[in-house]
């Protein structure tokens, strides 16, 4: 499912325009991501908790040449299912 097929299917089960489940859409989308760009994690009962983990430096080689190279740390997105959705698909 793609992100348009999303918006319609939101918007029938919804029984609310395309237009507005696209703007209730994007404003999830936006809150999860300044919430996780503040470090903080969004948690929905039943569906699941998004978070920011950390990765740490690392050596690396480019596949091309077999040189060493370094990765920078960085910050990454994690998501851990919950209960319900781990039930609702088993």
């Amino acid at each position: 499912m793609n992100k348009t097929e999303l918006i319609d299917h939101i918007a029938d089960s919804a029984d609310i325009s395309k237009a507005a489940a696209t703007r209730a859409l994007d404003s999830l989308i936006g809150a999860v991501k300044a919430t996780l760009k503040k470090n903080g994690s969004v948690t929905l009962v039943g569906f699941g908790t998004f978070s920011v983990g950390k990765r740490a430096a690392r050596t690396g080689r480019n596949p091309r040449t077999g040189e060493a190279i370094k990765i920078k740390a960085a910050k990454v997105p994690k998501f851990k299912p919950g209960k319900g959705l781990k039930d609702a698909i088993n």
